[in-house]
């Protein structure tokens, strides 16, 4: 009865493991200011500063920076992220919105008229990852 019970508690707890995703940006022009990047997990929130389902900044590195999301729940996800030259946690943009600071996404480019959808960049995330986004 305790094996029974030990291997269900084990088959339970263990579809529960939290995954991560190791991101290497490549093509980073200087190694001043940062790469952020944001995660999303649905369609409706993509590309929406205050919906991002998990984020970070970290120095940038000339060449290729890497980071690691961690702790992520199984799930549907797409990356945004952009190059931060000035360090000042704002993606720049002109008077037409467009970014003046170089942006990348998950398995998509931006377009001429503007940033890819959700399912453009989306992957599943049903174990560790890695993935290369080039800016």
């Amino acid at each position: 009865m305790r094996l029974l019970l030990l291997l269900l508690l084990f088959s339970f707890t263990s579809g529960l493991a939290q995954k991560e995703i190791r991101l290497e940006v490549l093509n980073v022009p200087a190694s001043e200011g940062k790469i952020s990047v944001a995660l999303y997990n649905d369609a409706q929130s993509f590309l929406k500063f205050d919906k991002v389902f998990a984020s970070k900044s970290v120095r940038a590195k000339k060449g290729t920076t890497n980071l690691v999301l961690q702790d992520l729940p199984e799930g549907e996800y797409a990356v945004a992220l952009f190059y931060d030259k000035n360090g000042n946690d704002e993606l720049d943009t002109n008077w037409l919105g467009i970014p003046k600071e170089k942006v990348a996404f998950s398995l998509s480019k931006m377009k001429m008229f503007g940033p890819p959808k959700f399912k453009e960049c989306a992957f599943l995330l049903e174990k560790d990852l890695s993935l290369q986004i080039s800016l």
